[in-house]
């Protein structure tokens, strides 16, 4: 079932709206949009505007793509391919403080992040989301565990593990501040702007994917970049030890950080897929359901 729903932004992001539309999708409908615009409202703008035909076509096209044809329905797979299965998922920014009042963050919304929870969750999995700072509910179903810096996320990834598939989409913060001031710094006339000193942040993904003693059958990471997208998220792989990296174009004006739509290729010891421009839920939803077929073929080589 696909749901496009329209609605002014105060209904949308109402937390009783929200709960629903959790619950919706973790009972397996699919949503697209609402987008975001100008309203009926003038003075309101916002998510709420129902999506354009030629989206909720290309949305209910995608759908009927993943269903199997009347020939295949004796060889339908689990409903629930990740029944019995952990999957740990990192979503969201960290924020890396610089006094009480400032932080050092990136652009990073958590959407992509709460819709894989959730794919996974839909799927039969025991799901653990640590998320950074974000304006989202909690998915339905999942263990959510909320960090503010990289340090804290680091810890709770391990103090999460183990787990079969462990995806990292957060966007953590690559430096933080080497001493936090402990009070609000003071702009004064003639002091200048204060001299920060950088230090650099735990890498996650290569601290997890490189571990000898808890590391998942299959680590996926993220790369989000502005240029030479392949290249660079070919390399990620290499110097990560991932075994997959889903890359996407974050560069000014692809509306990917913060946006409902992403564009992804998916890098693995195979080669480079170009999917098409999807819902971050349909992203989730399609990488999961890799990950559940990935985890089979190794169940089964293995017996």
């Amino acid at each position: 079932v696909l749901a496009a729903p329209a609605m002014n932004p105060r209904m949308w992001l109402n937390p009783a709206t929200q709960r629903n539309v959790a619950q919706l999708r973790q009972d397996g409908i699919r949503f697209v949009g609402p987008n975001s615009g100008e309203m009926a409202e003038r003075d309101e703008a916002g998510p709420g505007r129902l999506a354009d035909v030629p989206e909720i076509i290309a949305a209910a096209k995608s759908i009927l793509a993943d269903r199997p044809s009347s020939a295949s329905v004796t060889h339908l797979p689990s409903a629930k391919p990740l029944a019995g299965r952990h999957v740990l998922v990192t979503g969201g920014p960290t924020h890396e403080p610089i006094d009480p009042v400032r932080y050092i963050a990136n652009r990073s919304s958590g959407k992509q992040g709460h819709a894989i929870a959730a794919a996974a969750a839909r799927l039969g999995a025991r799901v653990t989301l640590v998320t950074g700072p974000v304006a989202l509910p909690d998915p339905v179903g999942v263990t959510t565990v909320h960090v503010e810096t990289a340090a804290d996320m680091l810890k709770a990834v391990e103090q999460g593990l183990p787990a079969d598939v462990a995806v990292f989409a957060a966007a953590v913060a690559d430096w933080r501040v080497t001493e936090a001031a402990p009070e609000k710094i003071k702009k004064g006339k003639g002091k200048g702007a204060p001299r920060l000193e950088l230090a650099e942040n735990p890498d996650i993904l290569a601290t997890i994917a490189r571990s000898k003693k808890q590391r998942p059958p299959l680590v996926i990471g993220f790369a989000a970049e502005t240029e030479k997208v392949k290249a660079n998220a070919l390399r990620k792989r290499d110097a990560k030890g991932a075994d997959w990296i889903v890359a996407n174009d974050v560069s000014p004006g692809s509306g990917v950080f913060g946006g409902d739509r992403n564009s992804v290729m998916l890098i693995t010891e195979a080669g480079a897929e170009d999917w098409p421009s999807l819902s971050k839920d349909d992203v989730a939803g399609r990488l999961m359901q890799r990950a559940a077929e990935h985890l089979r073929r190794g169940s089964a080589a293995a017996e």
